[in-house]
């Protein structure tokens, strides 16, 4: 078990090194599927601090086992891929004491904080007698990438792991819970032709917007909360054609799940009522993230009331606990305690603009430490 006070002293020496190793690792374009250039830089980086083992699975996760993960496991992760489709480097810049980046807080701090605490842990050799852990710099948390890099640790590893914690979002949330959702890619298909020679033809754009009126209009379940959204639509050829396609993303998102069933019911429903219609529409799932499941509620609360715990002693605030939809929904789903906690302050996140507090990235090492000291008991 490490002392409070020299995780605040690790912190505090570090914050330098953790500062150049964000400056590094940042502008590394990671957009979901395609985290290769980050996760060879983070297997690496891991390896010349002395980590061992350290390894990239199929997933493009990459794993650093530390103690017996023979038996019961602890997991720590922060996700590597961000939101951007950016395959060149991702602009960066440091300005009145802030580090602007897309995917800066969402999720690369993170996962420096997370590199940090493992640095700590090939240093100083602590204990861990009564469970493994597995710091993982995980792969296809954002958008479609579906949770990808977490189900294959889950699948490798589920039926050991009795916590599980991951670093995202901002210190003042605590997720403990689950949103699910379902994701859709929806395509109609007419016949088109001539705007004007053809007109009166069926439209694909007109069908697809009727379809997003009639979604709009659905009445939601009132218990739990539930929302969808449509992202995006592209389709048609020319102005002066009547559009053959379109298609959208659709997705909707609840904290319960027989909400989830009601609204796939509901959108089954809707895309029938179009049967008449000379248009093919065709739905393709794209996404889908669980709710949780039942959780051992006396484990649950232990491990949420570490994570805030950490949180009111490093950064003097009671953070607001909740759902989300973070990595956590995996093992939530399947009954295994699991929380999300914030290590640095961030704001814009999945814009541009996003940007990240650099005071914040001292406290933020010494929440990751903190949360992987408590799993050392």
């Amino acid at each position: 078990m490490i002392s409070c006070e020299e995780i605040l002293k690790y912190a505090e020496c570090n914050t330098a090194s953790a500062l150049e190793l964000l400056l590094e690792l940042a502008p590394i374009p990671a957009p979901s599927h395609h985290e290769e250039l980050r996760a060879e830089f983070c297997k690496k980086w891991l390896e010349s601090i002395g980590a061992e083992d350290v390894y990239i699975d199929e997933a493009l996760n990459v794993v650093f086992p530390y103690g017996d993960i023979s038996g019961d496991i602890k997991v720590f992760m922060a996700h590597s891929d961000v939101v951007f489709p950016d395959t060149e480097p991702l602009p960066l810049k440091r300005e009145d004491g802030k580090i602007y980046c897309p995917g800066i807080g969402d999720d690369t701090a993170h996962a420096v904080t997370l590199m940090m605490a493992a640095k700590y842990i090939v240093e100083n050799k602590p204990e861990c007698d009564n469970c493994g852990i597995l710091i993982v710099i995980n792969s296809c948390e954002e958008g479609l990438g579906n949770l990808k890099g977490c189900r294959h640790i889950m699948e490798k590893f589920g039926d050991r792991v009795t916590e599980f914690v991951t670093f995202d979002s901002h210190p003042k949330f605590i997720a403990n819970g689950a949103v699910g959702s379902h994701r859709y890619k929806i395509e109609v298909k007419t016949a088109g032709g001539h705007s004007f020679g053809n007109f009166g033809r069926t439209n694909s754009i007109a069908v697809l917007a009727q379809l997003i009126n009639k979604l709009y209009s659905v009445t939601l379940p009132e218990n739990g909360r539930t929302t969808y959204n449509v992202g995006t639509i592209s389709g048609g050829t020319s102005v002066n054609t009547i559009a053959q396609n379109a298609e959208m993303l659709y997705e909707y998102r609840s904290n319960k799940a027989e909400n989830l069933e009601y609204m796939q019911n509901q959108l089954a429903e809707i895309v029938d009522s179009f049967k008449e219609l000379d248009a093919e529409i065709t739905v393709t799932k794209v996404g889908d993230r669980p709710c949780g499941s039942s959780v051992d509620e006396a484990s649950h609360k232990e491990l949420t009331d570490k994570a805030v715990k950490v949180i009111e002693k490093i950064y003097e605030i009671t953070p607001r606990i909740g759902s989300g939809s973070t990595d956590c929904n995996v093992p939530l789903s399947m009954g295994i305690p699991s929380v999300c906690v914030g290590c640095v302050k961030s704001s814009g996140a999945h814009t541009r603009r996003e940007y990240m507090l650099e005071e914040s990235l001292e406290p933020g090492i010494a929440v990751a430490l903190s949360m992987i000291n408590y799993s050392l008991k």
